[in-house]
């Protein structure tokens, strides 16, 4: 006997619509930017995308979405418990809205939003989810990043269901337009709160900055273990500055030596990026790194290393003393 929505494991008598649902991820009753690139992607197949919002409020979340156009249908989940909602209720709640609504898709970013209640949701319903997709080829098959980035592998899925993490750098933002899509209240009552586990949410501890995100911003800075010292980062501030209010990134050397805090990781065990320009200073370019930046669109490194890995795939390079060269470029920027 099925329990509830939440639960259903058998899907063969549910007629599939031709459409696909989005997750939208979002922090403190916040939309990510991300969001836009996901609908992009998910606008690929040629077919109605529908968004999930889900919060405490989520009707304040529509403003969000005022300028992403393709949008057909906007699905607001409405709960106390989903301001700050646990893997386990997100996960119920999403399939409840795959299940009722028919989906033959859901797409959602591959971040660690994404990654944390996906999973849940395959187990249940027996599909194998497709990760970290840089590029849809059609209805079936799909390439992702394998071996840090070494290569590409192309796979084709078979599912009824297809659930999908998409690399939201990957893919181009949702031309903006006028949001006329209809809303939809969903009934997640007996979705939420219903797993009987006894943990619960405590508190969102985050590093406030008035910096954009790593992961969405057009120009970053990243500093290696050529930077000697944490100190030393602000020259690499100061450069991102005068490009236009850039990130500042790191390698995980220079975060494992203490420099810089683990939100600025750039790399395969950190943040993925691919802004309009990626400055690598004092990188040497370990596999690790590169499979996180090297979709920049332009890629400058400084290092004074001849033979580093990362002069292998930089647009341009200099080789020279990072502590000369960055403040003389910072002050030529500046005239």
């Amino acid at each position: 006997m099925l329990a509830n929505h939440c639960r259903r494991a058998i899907y063969n008598n549910v007629r599939r619509s031709f459409s696909s649902l989005v997750v939208a991820e979002q922090f403190e009753g916040k939309l990510a930017d991300n969001v836009t690139n996901v609908v992009g992607a998910a606008s690929q197949f040629g077919e109605d995308v529908h968004v999930l919002l889900h919060g405490k409020d989520p009707e304040s979340q529509l403003d969000g979405l005022s300028k992403i156009s393709g949008i057909s249908k906007v699905i607001l989940a409405k709960h106390d418990d989903l301001e700050n909602p646990t893997a386990t209720d997100l996960a119920n709640v999403a399939q409840k809205a795959l299940t009722d609504g028919g989906y033959k898709r859901l797409l959602t970013p591959s971040t660690n939003f994404g990654k944390d209640f996906l999973p849940r949701i395959a187990g249940k319903i027996d599909s194998q989810p497709i990760t970290d997709v840089i590029k849809i080829e059609s209805e079936n098959v799909f390439q992702r990043p394998v071996y840090s980035g070494n290569l590409v592998s192309t796979v084709e899925s078979s599912d009824d269901i297809k659930l999908i993490t998409v690399r939201s750098t990957n893919f181009d933002t949702s031309p903006e337009g006028e949001l006329s899509a209809p809303t939809e209240h969903l009934d997640v009552s007996d979705c939420v709160g219903t797993s009987g586990y006894t943990y619960e949410f405590v508190e969102n501890i985050v590093e406030k900055s008035d910096r954009p995100e790593l992961t969405s911003a057009s120009v970053v800075v990243s500093g290696g273990r050529g930077m000697k010292n944490g100190e030393n980062f602000s020259m690499l501030y100061e450069l991102a500055d005068v490009l236009g209010d850039g990130a500042v990134g790191a390698s995980r050397a220079a975060v494992d030596a203490g420099f810089v805090p683990n939100e600025l990781q750039v790399g395969q065990t950190g943040k993925v990026v691919a802004p309009n320009l990626y400055i690598a200073v004092g990188i040497s370019g370990a596999i690790q790194h590169l499979a996180g930046m090297k979709d920049s669109k332009t890629i400058v490194a400084i290092n004074k290393d001849p033979e580093a890995p990362i002069f292998e795939i930089a647009s341009y390079g200099l080789v020279g003393d990072l502590f000369t060269v960055v403040p003389e470029l910072t002050k030529k920027l500046q005239k």
